[in-house]
């Protein structure tokens, strides 16, 4: 592979990670906290992709007026060596940037939530809920406040919270978030079941908006042992998948 070449592809892959870190695109493989490092990374390759392309061109501007640098690519003299044919087959390095801007992978779903350990661990400590009611709350903080902190900072408070439905084999229904520490290669998902008020027909991976209380009941997960509590729902809803489909507050 030439420099031309090699310019052309980090061109190439500095384009796709720019595209994906000003779109949403980039949240299906790493986390929000991630994108200013996306950003300088693709600067970085644009600027030497373009970087690279002007120093050839210079180069075989000088070449052209017999200033060769006899660099191996000229003779000395300003004459041109034998150039031999770029082989076609580096082009396909192209070819997973295509796929990456132009067929976004989905978030991970509920097959995963249902062949993968919950990952809920003991978290260090609670903030206080605000106030409002029903308060709004996340997955993950929900299931470390009911089942490590016995619920006792959730007495008294109706909670609202969103996740994708996963169905066990068994049927019992689960509301689901996939937590995260860096990138959608090691998310494992945290799991609440849900009883009470449940709608009737609940379709897996789609989203939902919970509303619910505290309940003491609690059960393990088949696959890994793990903790899992339970939500006595009052109130549920469909929503669209939210902008970032993973959750962040899981720390490992």
């Amino acid at each position: 592979m030439n420099r031309q070449t090699q310019a052309a592809v980090l061109l190439l892959i500095g384009v796709a990670l720019l595209h994906g870190a000003l779109t949403d695109l980039y949240l299906r493989y790493v986390k929000e906290g991630l994108r200013p490092l996306l950003l300088a990374a693709g600067t970085l390759l644009v600027v030497t992709a373009l970087a690279t392309a002007w120093y050839e061109w210079r180069r075989a501007r000088r070449e052209e007026r017999g200033t060769g640098t006899g660099d191996g690519t000229g003779d000395g003299d300003g004459t041109r060596g034998h150039a031999h044919r770029e082989s076609r087959v580096s082009w396909l390095l192209v070819l997973p940037l295509f796929a990456l801007v132009l067929v976004a992978p989905p978030a991970l779903g509920s097959y995963s939530a249902t062949h993968t350990g919950t990952a809920l661990q003991q978290p260090y400590g609670y903030a206080e809920l605000p106030a409002g009611d029903p308060v709004p709350i996340g997955l993950v903080d929900y299931a470390g406040r009911a089942f490590y902190g016995h619920g006792r900072s959730l007495e008294g408070r109706s909670v609202r919270l969103t996740g994708f439905v996963a169905v066990t084999p068994s049927g019992t229904p689960y509301l689901v978030r996939m937590a995260l520490n860096c990138c959608a290669a090691d998310a494992r998902p945290v799991k609440i079941g849900l009883t009470g008020n449940i709608p009737p027909v609940l379709q897996p991976n789609a989203w939902l908006e919970v509303t619910g209380r505290y309940t003491a009941r609690r059960t393990r997960d088949p696959v890994n042992d793990g903790p899992i509590p339970f939500l006595r729902v009052t109130a549920a809803r469909p929503v669209p998948t939210p902008r970032d489909p993973y959750d962040e507050t899981w720390n490992n």
